[in-house]
């Protein structure tokens, strides 16, 4: 049945995205992660062990709690009546799911770049990386917004429908668990390097698998989009591992090469320039328009991905049965 409710979740997800009027679950996640880290951070000596510690315990509160808090809801809505629990649960693997959300976000930046209003293409590109954007020029802001598309193509949308096809929405909301804790203390500054290493590494550890399996269909969909699906195949398989973290590339790379354009290079975080390698060939010259494409490739990456669970568990149901 869960394949079903992720269809169902996914159509909901292309239709409506994330209204700003419906209050999102992750936003409680977000919520929590502040309130443990106060709570570690008076109870652990400020030491490099005592960090260390306090930030494997903020990985196994914040995710335990997500996993429980839903599966114990879904179990009490079951014995109430069964449909109850799989109308909530399908409602959160769509709210779980951000394609459109996505889009949505990173249009408002091509719309601002197609103006030529570059304070506000600053400002809309800051809400959706964590790099100093006070000096992007153009060609730098539309390379931001197509690597975060690529990037969160598998955080934001492959990665949770795989754990959800697994373990339904509460494996979905440990998945979300992990991955909002990267993005809030998964940081090698001061104040993070220690407490957040454990959140940092085990989201490498989950993505590992599915980064590179959308690395993949991003191929694939270059190939069905009538994009260059030989330049996203060759980069992929020569810069995939260039980027500092192991996952990031997977389809950054893909998509550069898809693309023809180039990727990467040095950017400022928190003050400091943090030295990243380029990925892809600058065939073309980055224009707005690299944007749209990278929506289809996004878009493309998740239908496909969405029926090889499907397939997957088709296999795996009629084997089974035989």
């Amino acid at each position: 049945m869960l394949l079903y409710q992720l269809i169902i979740a996914f159509i909901l997800d292309m239709i409506f995205g994330d209204p700003q009027w419906l209050y999102h679950p992750i936003r409680l996640i977000g919520k929590l992660i502040s309130v443990t880290e106060k709570f570690l951070r008076r109870i652990f000596p400020k030491s490099k062990k005592g960090e260390y510690i306090a930030g494997f315990f903020i990985l196994v509160i914040v995710t335990g709690v997500s996993f429980a808090v839903s599966a114990l809801i879904l179990f009490g809505l079951s014995k109430i009546h069964p449909w109850l629990a799989k109308i909530v649960e399908t409602f959160w693997m769509y709210q779980i799911l951000a394609m459109k959300c996505l889009k949505t976000e990173s249009m408002k930046v091509y719309d601002a770049v197609k103006q030529k209003d570059i304070a506000l293409s600053r400002k809309m590109i800051s809400y959706l990386v964590g790099r100093d954007t006070s000096n992007l020029k153009f060609s730098e802001i539309i390379k931001a917004t197509v690597e975060t598309i690529a990037e969160n193509t598998c955080d934001g949308v492959t990665a949770p429908m795989i754990f959800m096809a697994i373990g339904g929405a509460p494996l979905g909301f440990a998945y979300k668990a992990v991955n909002t804790l990267d993005s809030m203390i998964g940081y090698k500054n001061d104040k993070y390097r220690y407490f957040g290493c454990c959140s940092a590494r085990f989201d490498d550890v989950v993505n590992f698998i599915p980064a590179r399996m959308t690395g993949l269909l991003y191929i694939v969909s270059a190939f069905l989009c009538g994009y260059d699906a030989k330049g996203a195949a060759r980069i992929f398989f020569r810069d995939r591992n260039k980027h500092l973290s192991p996952n990031s590339a997977q389809t950054e790379s893909a998509c550069a090469g898809a693309l023809g354009i180039q990727l990467g290079g040095t950017h400022d975080y928190f003050g400091k320039p943090v030295e990243k390698p380029t990925l892809g060939d600058p065939v073309h010259k980055v224009s707005p328009k690299h944007i749209r494409d990278s929506h289809v490739l996004m878009y493309m990456t998740c239908i496909l991905c969405l029926f090889l669970l499907n397939a997957v568990k088709a296999v795996l149901y009629f084997g089974f049965s035989l």
